[in-house]
Formats: C-alpha cells, sequence, structure tokens
C-alpha cells in the first residue's frame, strides 16, 4: 500500500452501498479498509468481493484507521453514524438525502466544525454527470429550468417518499444552477404504492426571477430523467439516460430577418434556419466514480468536501417545505371531496 493512500470504509452495504465500495476498492489514491452493515452476512460478501474487512461495528470499522468513510445506510441512520464518524476525525460522504429533519443536519455540521481532521459533504451525485458538467459551462442566469425524473418502482428507498429520493437531485441542481435565493415554492404529489407521496410536481421561484418545473415520479412504466435550461438567446437540453446534450441559440440578426420574412408573409424557410444547434462535448465519466475522486481527493489535500453540508442542508430544507405543500395540497382535495358524491356519466 502507497503511503499517500486514503484508507476508506463505507458503513452501509445495500446496493448503493456496494456501488460506493466497488469503487473505492478501484480507485488510484484510496484503499477500502472496511464495511460495516446491520445485517452481517451482507458486509461479509461486500468484504469478500471487495477485499476488505467485514466489520461488525462502526468502532469496529474506525479499528481500521480511516480517514474517510461513505454513509450509506437508511436515511434514519445517517445523523448517528455521521456523528460516531466525526468525532473520530473522519472527512464523512453521507448519502443524499443528508438527514431526515433540519435539527440533524444542523447538528452534523456542527460537529463537523468541531471535528479533528474531518468535513462532512453530501451525495448530491449529479453536479459530477459529465453531461451537468458539459452543460454548465454555457450557462448564465438561466430564466427558466425544467426537471424531469421518473423512474419504474425500484422497491428500494421505502423510508422516504419521491421528493427525497428521487427530486432531491433536482432539487439540488436547481439551486446551483439558478445563482439565487428561493422566494416561493408551490407543490402536488399523490401516493400509489407506498406511504409517501410517490409522485410530485414542484414549482419554484428564485430572487434573480428565475422559475424552475420539477416533475418526480418512482411509479412510471418508464425511466426519464431530462433537464432543460431557458436562458436569453440559449437553450440547453439534457438527456442523462442518453448521455447527450445540445445547446441552441438564436442566430445574430435572426429576430430582425425573421420580422422582415414574416412581413411578406409566412416564411417558407424552416424553423432551425434561424438557429445555431450544436451537441455538447460530453467526456466518458461514471459520475460517482468522479464524487469520490473528488471527496478523496479533498481529504488528499486538506481541502473542504466538494459538496458541502451546507449544500445538503439547503435541497433538504427545499425538499421538506415541498412535502408540507404536497400534505396541504392531499388534505385540502380529501376536504372538498368529502361532500362530494360521485355521480355517473350521462
Amino acid at each position: 500500500m502507497s503511503a499517500a493512500e486514503i484508507r476508506c470504509g463505507v458503513v452501509g452495504t445495500g446496493h448503493l452501498g456496494r456501488l460506493h465500495a466497488r469503487i473505492l476498492s478501484e480507485l488510484p489514491g484510496a484503499r477500502l479498509a472496511g464495511v460495516v452493515d446491520a445485517v452481517p452476512e451482507r458486509a461479509e460478501a461486500a468484504a469478500r468481493e471487495y477485499r476488505c474487512a467485514a466489520c461488525p461495528t462502526i468502532e469496529a470499522l474506525l479499528a481500521q484507521d480511516i480517514r474517510f468513510a461513505v454513509v450509506a445506510t437508511p436515511t434514519e441512520r445517517h445523523y448517528e453514524v455521521g456523528r460516531a464518524l466525526l468525532a473520530a476525525g473522519v472527512a464523512t460522504l453521507i448519502e443524499k438525502p443528508f438527514t431526515r429533519t433540519i435539527e440533524e443536519a444542523d447538528g452534523l455540521i456542527e460537529a463537523a466544525r468541531a471535528s479533528a481532521g474531518g468535513f462532512v459533504g453530501v451525495g448530491h451525485v449529479e453536479r459530477f454527470n459529465p453531461v451537468v458538467q458539459a452543460a454548465r459551462r454555457h450557462v448564465r442566469d438561466p430564466l427558466f429550468i425544467e426537471c424531469d425524473r421518473v423512474h419504474p418502482f425500484s422497491f428500494r428507498s421505502m423510508d422516504v417518499g419521491v421528493v427525497l429520493d428521487l427530486m432531491i437531485h433536482d432539487l439540488d441542481l436547481v439551486h446551483w444552477l439558478a445563482g439565487g435565493r428561493m422566494v416561493d415554492l408551490e407543490a402536488v404529489g399523490a401516493s400509489v404504492l407506498s406511504g409517501f407521496e410517490d409522485m410530485a410536481f414542484a414549482r419554484l421561484r428564485f430572487s434573480n426571477g428565475c422559475t424552475a418545473l420539477l416533475r418526480a415520479s418512482r411509479v412510471s412504466l418508464r425511466k426519464v430523467r431530462k433537464l432543460r435550461i431557458f436562458c436569453e438567446n440559449l437553450y440547453v437540453s439534457l438527456d442523462y439516460l442518453a448521455r447527450t446534450g445540445m445547446k441552441i441559440r438564436v442566430k445574430e440578426g435572426a429576430p430582425a430577418r425573421l420580422a422582415a420574412l414574416a412581413a411578406e408573409g409566412p416564411p417558407s424557410l424552416p424553423f432551425a434556419d434561424f438557429l445555431d444547434i450544436e451537441d455538447l462535448a460530453v467526456e466518458e465519466a461514471e459520475p460517482l466514480r468522479a464524487e469520490l475522486e473528488a471527496f478523496v481527493g479533498a481529504v488528499r489535500d486538506g481541502a473542504p468536501p466538494p459538496v458541502g453540508g451546507e449544500v445538503g442542508r439547503e435541497a433538504l430544507a427545499c425538499a421538506l417545505r415541498i412535502g408540507e405543500a404536497i400534505q396541504r395540497h392531499q388534505a385540502s382535495v380529501r376536504e372538498m371531496r368529502s361532500g362530494l358524491t360521485s355521480q355517473p356519466f350521462e
């Protein structure tokens, strides 16, 4: 083992935790030292596959002399596990959602400030998506952002609703791209299969005039993950699944040319003739690997986390407000319908 290698651990070896373990076991500059899980057999299976120690407890994981850990447990354990790691001076990446409550988020942020050598970061992995990275280079002062994230039911993340499960990715991106402070929101949603909302729609308005519309569902028959960004004289469209993107600009002088042609009657030219359309140059990269490279690099360099706890808190606060708005909407719908009797169509 190289002296420069960062010893790492993973807490929680479910679907996402195993992905973290795999990448950390392969990552140059990192050494996966151990994994821990509430189900010992699951930790042992991951340890065999990724050639590390299967630890029965957090204390046993800390005994592996780790400097960096990923927390990929159910959300209800994020606070407890994060506090233990930070108290031991371990730099900690907590998967989204950061915590269950703002109070827990504030507690972890404060624990990180008091930690000797540790920091707390949050796994908003879409920031490291090469499609998003390619788009962000061109986006300035967006006017309108539209996010679609719909999936078939996965039978995972059953402890939270779709807002904290899926939409929170886009909530983080919207805050990151919009550049302003959120001043207003509206949201509706419905439960289909779980005890939480399984589909949700939200509209956010920011202090700089940007508006964002977000749709999330985990009860769709197909998977769609798209992002559309409208700026002045620029439109950017991203397809996460296809790993493609394009940017469209209005050609210089096009409005005056279009007005002149329209004065003579409907133009016969196709609309695309007034536009510059260009595919985005998207690098080949695995977002989760890029995220872990950035976090391990921050530990090695003694730098702040690439995505800090305050960022996770902001996304969580917005998600919780959306959840409250959905509950109010559902209550109002029940109240409106309580006095109604369904009548057949005639």
